[in-house]
Parts: C-alpha cells; sequence; structure tokens
C-alpha cells in the first residue's frame, strides 16, 4: 500500500463523498491496528479520535498511526490498559480504537454507475461478522468495486467486521438494500449479470464465461446458502468443484475463490 498516494486522495476522497445520503448513525467505532491506520489513511469519512492502551510495544504500525494522528490533527488520548479494555468491544482491540464518522449510506446505482465494468458482492444474510469481515477482505484484495448488503437478517460492519476486514471497508463502497431479490433484479436493469454461488449449480466456476462484463457475484448464508428467491433471481449460478469428502465450503473460503477466480480470468484476458 503506497501511504503517501492514498495521503494525497484524503481531500478527493472527502468530496467524492458530499453527495452522498447522510448515515443515520453518530459514530462507528473501528478497532485493530490494521484498521484504524486504514480509517485514516483512507479519507473517506472524518476520524474523531483515537484511543490507545498505555504500554504498547512501539512498532510500525502503532508509530503510523500516532505520527497520522498528529499530522491530521486528529485527537489520540492515552488510557490505562483496564480502562482501555472498557471501552472497547471486539476480543482483542490489539491496544488501539478510533471513533469515526458513520460509513455513507450508498444505494445499487452507486456501486454501477462510477466504475467502468462492475464487479460487486452480493451478500444474502451472512450473520457472523468474522466471515462477512473476511469476504470484504478478500473482495476487495481481489478487486471487487462494491459490496451490497440487506438491511435486515445481517450483520452490519460493527468492530469486529471492520477488524476483521483490516481496514478493507475504507476503501470499498458498501451499499444496502430492502431485499435482495429486489436488488439483484435492479442489477439486470442496470446491465448488470448476477451469478450466484451454489453447491447443486451444474456450471463450474472457473468455465463461466460473463466475467468480463459488468457481474454481481452472489453468495448465500452460512449453512442454508442462497435462499430460493435469490436464486431464481440470479442469472447464473455456479458452484466450486470439490474433490474430497466434506460437502461443502465456509462462506468465506467460496467467497475468496469465486472472487480471486473472476479477477484470474480478467487479468488473463488483459495479457492476451
Amino acid at each position: 500500500m503506497n501511504k503517501r498516494n492514498q495521503r494525497s486522495t484524503h481531500k478527493q476522497n472527502q468530496k467524492n463523498l458530499r453527495h452522498r445520503k447522510p448515515n443515520q448513525e453518530s459514530t462507528q467505532t473501528v478497532e485493530g491496528r490494521h484498521a484504524v491506520r486504514e480509517a485514516i489513511l483512507a479519507g473517506t469519512r472524518k476520524v474523531r479520535e483515537v484511543n490507545m492502551s498505555e504500554g504498547l510495544e512501539s512498532g510500525t504500525v502503532i508509530e503510523d498511526i500516532a505520527n497520522l494522528s498528529k499530522e491530521l490533527r486528529i485527537p489520540l488520548r492515552m488510557h490505562a490498559k483496564s480502562k482501555f479494555k472498557s471501552m472497547t468491544t471486539t476480543e482483542s482491540a490489539q491496544g488501539v480504537q478510533a471513533i469515526c464518522d458513520p460509513l455513507p449510506e450508498l444505494e445499487i446505482e452507486d456501486l454501477v454507475e462510477e466504475t467502468e465494468i462492475p464487479f460487486i458482492l452480493v451478500l444474502d444474510s451472512i450473520t457472523d461478522p468474522r466471515n462477512l469481515g473476511s469476504i470484504i477482505r478478500s473482495g476487495e484484495c481481489a478487486g471487487a468495486t462494491g459490496i451490497l448488503l440487506p438491511r435486515h437478517r445481517s450483520v452490519r460492519i460493527t468492530p469486529a467486521v471492520s477488524k476483521t476486514a483490516q481496514g478493507a471497508i475504507e476503501h470499498i463502497p458498501i451499499a444496502t438494500t430492502s431485499g435482495i431479490p429486489k436488488a439483484l433484479t435492479r442489477l439486470k436493469e442496470l446491465g448488470v449479470w448476477t451469478v450466484g454461488m451454489d453447491m447443486a449449480a451444474d456450471e463450474n466456476i472457473y468455465n463461466l464465461r460473463v466475467v468480463n462484463d459488468p457481474l454481481a457475484l452472489v453468495l448465500g448464508s452460512e449453512g442454508k446458502g442462497l435462499g430460493r428467491l435469490t436464486r431464481e433471481r440470479c442469472d447464473i449460478t455456479v458452484k466450486i468443484p470439490l474433490s474430497g469428502i466434506t460437502e461443502s465450503l465456509n462462506v468465506g473460503a467460496a467467497a475468496a475463490i469465486g472472487c480471486f477466480e473472476i479477477s484470474r480470468q480478467r487479468l488473463t484476458k488483459v495479457k492476451r
């Protein structure tokens, strides 16, 4: 990651988000060293204050957070270990917490209209914060251009999600919708292929032919997979072929394989 380039885009990122609808939450908490550093570097939202536990061992990330806080005039407050622990919600906040403005509330159209060839992850009823954070991190690393979440029956962006995502939530637009089946219909209207990952599918993801078009990869909930209506609204369903005895993959692992396979095929075509 090029920190200098990220700092230079700080003001531009803020400008690009001015037209967005404000989130109804007053603040969001970010915990974990990498997540806090990325929240500061990305510049997509204001970081109001940074809290640190006393007695932390010095290291590159801690020094970065302290230096960036000073450079950007973000209040940096030190707390006794017991006090800091009482302020945090994740299992291990790694001694660092940031209080930030909420992420902007985006609509489906924002994910499609602001990128040339959209690659959107549509996540239907993911309930485990670690799974959601893992999927967002994998998607951002693989070049996904947006995340779409349902407003109900799904985990929201919590400190545990942002910590697991290691700061990826700061670099990928996240929109919400009232219902995934209705959202898939809207994506089709906007010219986006909807591709559901389903172990019962006939087609293999490695043979997917629409990867170079605007695409939404749809993943279902832990255990149940895609809901019936969601599956029916997908243009295509694909599976990851398994060679072992275990029947299925964790949704986070399946998402990572799907994302990087799409990325691989897109990169292969570019090189040709």
